[in-house]
């Protein structure tokens, strides 16, 4: 047990990712104490240890709330590394977008030597993985010129139905036999809300949509048949630059699911292994075969899909080098158009954790650091072999060794849709159950609820997650967007 203890709430949400990212292992209990007077305080079993900003207590008062945080994070992330001789590979970084950071920079005209040498100084982020996310950022850079921010927006549709829950998955899905009889409620909702967006955005350019979930064709090939065709009746489409359908699970797509994507004109399609062993996608409840992968892809690859999109984990469970090795080997004869690479990331409200905290979960090989580098590196090694270039980066709390997802993509295959969702540029509607609606506004508004007066840009407009309730409550859905959409 580690307790984290600050005097101010400002700096609670850093300093605990970075004390997990330290000790991901360690159960942490964090407190505010406003009369203590350093700025934090660790304590463990056999030690304790504190972070001060140097100055009068007056000089500490009239520093920014922005500039007095960022001090004490970088105190703090000197001493943990220090104490545990351990570089992180993104520094005192936190946030998930840490792209965000060099593309602010890119659009300041600040040079690229320059943008480098501040994001390894101010947040020790190593040489490799800042190189990598100032290319990343020049590409997205370029992708995004493509879209119109004022009047352009794009649309999520969720699909909240899977085979299986896979044991890492914490996303909104659920079996689809359980719903056996009653999807088609659910696709009536959903029509419903589509119909609403479209009636309001009319005036508005549709640059991307994106079916996710979940699992889209988990749904049958006339309710997806379905879909679509109201969606062409629905949306304009002539400023749209991309329609992805994140089929995913091989288990889940047919000729006739493939055949109803490819007759509505749809060719970005994902058929996601997460792995190639099959004692791996045994442990983990994903009820498919890596031949089932291998034939999907095929499959698709033979009706006339020119841009699929796989995905792989590493840092599963029982997993080593070698068997990323492997697995690569198979995706490198496969060819993808586009690769993404997810350190594992283990979330509370998955089956793994809870697994894990029980004693339950598996008790095999356990990865270290390295081997999970070596994973990474092969990954982005077998990524340039087949002609992919790095396009767009996020990262998620509780990663595997403080690592990042990464997306692969042919040069004129990037996924456009991938790097709104990161850079929050552009208002993306949302669709369905757990469906998050981000709209971002042309000037600041005070943040709904807020006590402080504290403004924001970014406006987020959740759907509920429980389907019986989106089903029942679909109007009132209709009515949280109404309030803030085009005004």
């Amino acid at each position: 047990m580690i307790e984290l203890i600050c005097n101010d709430t400002l700096y609670t949400y850093d300093a605990y990712h970075l004390l997990k990212t330290f000790y991901p292992d360690k159960e942490i209990k964090q407190k505010v104490d406003m009369e203590q007077e350093s700025q934090i305080i660790v304590k463990t079993c056999d030690s304790c240890f504190s972070v001060s900003l140097a100055g009068s207590k007056e000089e500490k008062e009239g520093m920014e709330r922005g500039e007095r945080k960022h001090q004490v994070i970088h105190s703090f992330y000197e001493m943990l590394s220090k104490r545990t001789g351990v570089r992180q590979p993104w520094g005192s970084l936190t946030g998930v977008r840490p792209t965000k950071m060099f593309m602010q920079k890119l659009e300041e005209g600040v040079p690229e030597e320059e943008i480098l040498r501040w994001i390894e100084r101010e947040h020790f982020v190593t040489e490799k993985k800042a190189e990598l996310g100032l290319a990343i950022a020049k590409r997205e850079k370029e992708l995004l010129s493509r879209l119109d921010y004022q009047n352009g927006y794009s649309l999520y549709v969720g699909i909240p139905f899977c085979p299986t829950t896979c044991a890492y998955c914490s996303f909104t899905s659920y079996p689809i036999s359980q719903w056996e009889g009653r999807t088609d409620n659910y696709v009536d909702a959903l029509l419903k809300e589509l119909s609403y967006i479209g009636q309001i955005s009319k005036e508005k350019k549709l640059n991307t949509v994106y079916f996710g979930g979940g699992t889209p064709t988990s749904l049958t090939a006339p309710q997806l048949d379905r879909i679509l065709t109201h969606m062409e009746n629905t949306f304009s489409y002539e400023h749209l630059l991309e329609f992805t359908v994140e089929a995913g699970r091989p288990d889940s797509i047919t000729k006739e699911k493939l055949v109803v994507l490819k007759n509505h004109g749809i060719d970005r399609i994902s058929v996601n292994p997460q792995t190639m062993q099959q004692k791996t996608l045994d442990r983990v409840g994903r009820r498919h075969t890596v031949e089932d992968v291998i034939e999907t892809f095929s499959l698709a690859r033979e009706l006339g899909f020119t841009n699929i999109n796989m995905d792989l984990i590493a840092g599963l469970p029982g997993e080593t080098p070698q068997d990323m090795e492997d697995t690569l080997r198979q995706i490198r004869a496969l060819r993808p158009d586009s690769l993404t690479v997810h350190a594992l990331a283990v979330k509370r409200a998955s089956r793994l954790r809870q697994e894990q905290r029980s004693g339950e979960g598996f008790h095999g090989h356990e990865l270290s650091a390295p081997e999970l580098t070596a994973m990474i590196e092969a990954a982005y090694q077998c990524a340039q072999e087949i002609g992919l270039v790095p396009y767009y980066l996020y990262r998620q709390k509780n990663m595997a060794g403080n690592f990042e997802n990464v997306g692969y993509a042919k040069v004129d295959k990037a996924g456009i849709y991938n790097i709104l969702i990161m850079e929050e540029k552009q208002s993306i509607i949302a669709a369905g159950a757990g469906a998050s609606t981000k709209v971002v506004l042309p000037h600041e508004v005070v943040m709904p609820g807020s006590r402080s007066g504290k403004k924001t840009k970014l406006i987020r407009i959740e759907n509920v997650k429980n389907v019986d309730e989106y089903i029942a409550r679909i109007d009132e859905m209709i009515e949280r967007k109404g309030e803030w959409l085009w005004h």
